[in-house]
């Protein structure tokens, strides 16, 4: 402002007042209030905004490697699709906490050893279910059977018209099933063909004794019909037969009968057990069958029982377990096996058993690295669930972080490369449009050539680029605007 005080000579005097600050807070708004889309813009660029989920998961994909918004869903999905899948074969892998076997008749062995199976196994935490049968035939048909559910078996060795296939698998033989012919003094016999004409108990439909006895009576020839007569009779009634004069011959093994059964019927004075002098020539007639020995005076040493050595054939019992039996469940059972049957008894020495004799079930790919290497280091150091828990986490994640670390390694340079080849394409570009600067330059040419570079720098202005490629993407704007500046001397 300017005032007028009067000078000497009566002439006014301009005198400069300083004005009020420009940017004063307090200053009237001079805007217009009415201008609604002013108030937007400003109110976009105060409030920050929110970042959902996605954005936060999609951020990596985007910003790391420069993805577009539908790569980085794509990418995103892929990875989480990976996860899952690994999570899921985490617990299919999982060993399962219950087992069922087949068997065989009360009593049995069969029976008495799924017993102290399952003992074992519950010390590990798995409930191993006991499922009763008539024997090995039984337990073979059960396995086969997709209706039936059983997981393993003791089946003997040698059974006639097993059916092949490799839906079930041995994990080796456990023990020698050795079988035993009693039959009552007043009876001479030294050869199962003495037996031609007498009264023969062969055990029950479905057991592996009556296979065996049948094959062994036929290579004999000792049929059913005419004099001969073969009782199906179970175990116990078969020795009540023999004892009370109805039976002249019965056959028994550990598939269908109880030790104390037989132990009975050795001690016995009124029955004698056939001693096989033929047993070299059946193991070498039959491939399944084993010559053994039931040494002098092993049953009773003060009144000499037998008075002899006995020798009997017999096959092996085999372990059997259907083809799906998990890994884990194998280490187990073979360890339980050892533990039962690795003891010395009349007839196998110790160590002797379990063992990978095959016959006509192959043996498991699992059973086979067992018996050449042990078992699996975690199982063999750790307790079982703890070792089964690594042993997966070994089986799925470690592959997996293997395989994704060099292909999220490999991302950034497979994107790199592509970035650099689209910098690479306008960069082309404009050492083409500068050379075309060289020369005459006339109106339509000049023209011409900022149509060219409005045209490359409307192109990498919509270029996505990420972040560690921002100095690249600034200096190729700077390039731009330095050929902009020559074509506009020029």
């Amino acid at each position: 402002m300017v005032e007028s005080l009067g000078p000497l000579d009566g002439s006014p005097i301009p005198i400069l007042r300083p004005l009020p600050p420009m940017l004063s807070s307090n200053m009237p708004d001079s805007r217009d209030p009415s201008d609604k889309t002013l108030h937007k813009i400003e109110a976009k660029a105060v409030v920050p905004r929110h970042r959902t989920l996605m954005d936060r998961l999609l951020s990596p994909f985007k910003e790391l490697f420069g993805l577009s918004h539908v790569a980085a869903v794509l990418s995103l999905v892929a990875t989480a699709a990976i996860l899952v899948l690994a999570v899921y074969w985490f617990f299919r892998l999982a060993p399962p906490h219950t087992l069922v076997i087949s068997s065989g008749p009360e009593g049995s062995a069969f029976q008495t050893n799924a017993v102290r199976y399952r003992d074992i196994l519950a010390r590990n935490g798995v409930d191993l279910k006991i499922l009763p049968s008539e024997g090995s035939l039984e337990n073979l048909r059960r396995l086969y059977d997709p209706k039936i559910h059983v997981d393993i078996a003791f089946v003997q060795g040698g059974i006639s018209n097993a059916p092949q296939g490799k839906e079930v698998l041995s994990l080796g033989s456990v023990s020698y099933e050795p079988l035993l012919v009693f039959y009552r003094t007043n009876t001479t016999a030294t050869l199962l063909s003495d037996f031609i004409g007498k009264r023969l108990a062969i055990g029950p439909e479905g057991s592996g004794t009556r296979a065996l006895a049948l094959a062994l009576l036929q290579l004999n020839g000792v049929t059913n019909g005419g004099s001969t007569i073969l009782l199906d009779l179970e175990a116990e009634n078969a020795a009540a037969a023999l004892l009370a004069g109805t039976a002249d011959a019965i056959f028994l093994t550990a598939d269908s009968a109880p030790p104390q059964l037989m132990r009975k019927l050795l001690l016995d004075p009124q029955i004698q057990m056939l001693d096989f002098p033929q047993a070299d020539a059946y193991t070498r007639r039959v491939n399944y069958l084993n010559k053994m020995v039931l040494p002098k005076g092993s049953l009773d040493f003060g009144r000499d029982i037998p008075n002899r050595d006995v020798y009997v054939i017999g096959p092996t019992v085999e372990l059997l377990a259907r083809k799906d039996l998990h890994p884990a469940l194998c280490d187990l059972l073979l360890d339980a096996a050892k533990e039962i049957h690795g003891r010395a008894t009349l007839l196998q020495h110790k160590n002797e058993f379990p063992a990978p004799i095959e016959h006509e079930f192959p043996i498991s790919p699992e059973a086979t690295r067992y018996y050449k290497s042990g078992k699996n280091f975690f199982y063999r150091h750790l307790p079982f669930w703890l070792g089964s828990l690594l042993n997966r986490v070994l089986l799925v994640f470690v592959p997996v972080v293997v395989v994704m670390i060099p292909g999220l390694r490999m991302l950034p340079v497979l994107f790199s490369w592509k970035t650099k080849l689209r910098f690479l394409k306008w960069y082309r570009s404009l050492l083409l449009l500068e050379h075309d600067l060289r020369g005459s330059m006339d109106a339509p040419k000049r023209a011409q050539l900022v149509a060219r570079l409005d045209e490359i720098e409307h192109a990498v202005n919509r270029m996505k680029v990420p972040a560690s490629f921002a100095d690249q993407f600034y200096s190729l704007r700077e390039h731009i605007a330095f050929v902009r500046g020559r074509l506009a001397e020029g």
